[in-house]
């Protein structure tokens, strides 16, 4: 794994369980974390564009 992938999920996974704790309903804690698995899984090759990978 290339290291702007590393990082680019680390912040991702690192704010999704930083906000984790206050979702109490399993559910909505679900759908939010596939959201924004699948969000942040499409905008990584914009990030490698950018940053010219």
């Amino acid at each position: 794994m290339d290291p702007v992938n590393l990082t680019y999920y680390a912040v991702i996974c690192g704010g999704l369980a930083a906000y984790a704790p206050y979702v109490r309903n399993v559910a909505v804690r679900t759908v939010v974390g596939l959201c924004l698995g699948g969000f942040s899984a499409m905008m990584l090759p914009l990030v490698h564009f950018f940053l010219g990978f």
